[in-house]
């Protein structure tokens, strides 16, 4: 079994995430699967190692002894994968594809990061999500980091992080707002064809409501030119708001520059997702560069 480190590692991230669910999207394969590998482990050990409760898994005593063994296996690969690299000591630039949220709010502060990790220079290219797909189809790119799951059987994609979406203004406004504030607003919505304006949709239509409705004073295709189309805005009869990612306007919110606002009764959160191409599962930049993500909290 030590052979196959994969089994292990599926049982390192189910042990971290309490679940076999949040597991299978951590690591991109079906429940089954899941389910399938820690079977084996456990015929291999001829003893069970996790038993499944209403509030998630827990270890049992054997399963407490072998997540420690695991632990220290994984920290010793990871330490050899770091001499892998510096004997491999490629010179190249590894190419990260993003859409407008994530290239532009939450990976630039990692960029340092990832490369002191693979030991090279880091390149981003930011566009809307299916153009950064295109490009990793294309393999004109190693990773792809978006707000959509990726469909294609030469891909992979892992479930990422969870990213909440705020409304905001350059203006004083409630910090929780009713469903009835939304059309005494002015709006700067999303393009029809974004995968931010679905999601927001779909969560109105839950309180019945309808954003085509809203008094729309724009539309914009990506949530920089959001943030920045609210923070010059100049409406004075009423504020004017927009929906975005917090972490997008953290450092303007904190200055009192821009305010944030969420909706009673509703959470507007997000997925964001790792994809990359499946010939490359095995490959040591891309497995760093995946691992380092997976590490990241808003």
């Amino acid at each position: 079994m030590l052979k196959d480190f994969t089994k292990l590692e599926t049982f390192l991230v189910v042990v971290k995430e309490k679940s076999f669910s949040k597991a299978s999207a951590k690591l991109g394969i079906s429940q089954p699967a899941v389910t399938q590998q820690i079977k084996f482990i456990e015929e291999y050990l001829d003893s069970r190692v996790v038993e499944r409760k209403k509030n998630g898994i827990k270890l049992t005593k054997e399963g407490e002894d072998f997540y420690k063994i695991v632990l220290r296996l994984a920290k010793s690969i990871q330490n050899a994968e770091k001499d892998i690299l510096k004997i491999i000591n490629k010179e190249f630039t590894f190419k990260v594809g993003a859409s407008f949220s994530i290239g532009h709010y939450i990976i630039p502060r990692h960029i340092e990061e990832i490369k002191e990790q693979i030991k090279n220079d880091v390149y981003i290219t930011i566009d809307k999500s299916k153009r950064v797909i295109d490009m990793l189809v294309d393999k004109n790119i190693d990773i792809a980091l978006t707000e959509a799951p990726v469909q294609g059987e030469n891909l992979i994609t892992r479930e990422w992080m969870e990213d909440e979406l705020v409304i905001f203004s350059n203006q004083q406004i409630p910090q929780i707002l009713e469903k009835e504030h939304l059309f005494e607003m002015n709006w700067i919505c999303r393009d029809d064809g974004s995968p931010t304006r679905q999601l927001i949709s779909e969560a109105l239509e839950e309180i019945d409501v309808d954003c085509n409705t809203f008094n729309v004073k724009g539309i914009v295709d990506n949530s920089t030119l959001a943030k920045e189309t609210i923070a010059h805005c100049i409406f004075k009869n009423r504020p004017t708001v927009s929906i975005i990612s917090r972490t997008a306007i953290s450092k303007e919110v904190k200055e009192k520059r821009l305010f944030e606002a969420r909706l009673k009764g509703v959470k507007l959160t997000r997925k964001l997702f790792i994809s990359y191409n499946r010939d490359r599962r095995k490959d040591a930049f891309i497995e760093k560069v995946n691992k380092y993500l997976l590490g990241i909290k808003v």
